[in-house]
């Protein structure tokens, strides 16, 4: 992926769910949908649920879809913070642009982050703890689109 595309998917994660950017209007029943334009690239997120949840990250150019990312996930302990989980997203590596880094902490707070391959073709797994407990975990994966 060129320095252009990354830096835009980068862009386009900062300014919608981690960024807490408005929702747009809803694509399916009860879905959450974000959307970020910049010239010819166009992003989607669009995800369905809270606690458990399932969505997909897509990346179009001049409206021909070119990557996509599908991911699932659940809150598996108390005092899950949806704000820790944004924090570390926007933190997202330029050499990753999947979900947040390797591994970050703030507080009791810890996310963890592994990936196998690269934008072509990948999958990884994320988890937060809490003092040490599990108390998220979502997959992910994904590549470019032909």
């Amino acid at each position: 992926m060129d320095k252009k595309l990354v830096d835009f998917l980068i862009a386009a994660k900062k300014a919608t769910y981690a960024g807490k950017g408005a929702e747009t209007a809803s694509s399916r029943v009860k879905s959450h949908d974000l959307i970020y334009k910049d010239g010819e690239y166009m992003y989607y997120d669009t995800y369905l649920g809270g606690n458990k949840f399932a969505g997909e990250e897509a990346l179009w150019i001049s409206e021909v879809p070119y990557w996509s990312m599908n991911y699932t996930g659940r809150v598996t302990g108390d005092n899950f913070s949806g704000d820790f989980l944004k924090e570390a997203l926007l933190l997202v590596p330029e050499e990753k642009p999947f979900r947040g880094p390797d591994e970050y902490t703030n507080g009791d707070y810890t996310y963890k982050c592994t990936i196998d391959g690269d934008y072509e073709w990948f999958q990884g797994k994320e988890i937060i703890t809490l003092k040490g407990k599990m108390i998220y975990e979502c997959y992910f994966h994904g590549g470019l689109i032909e």
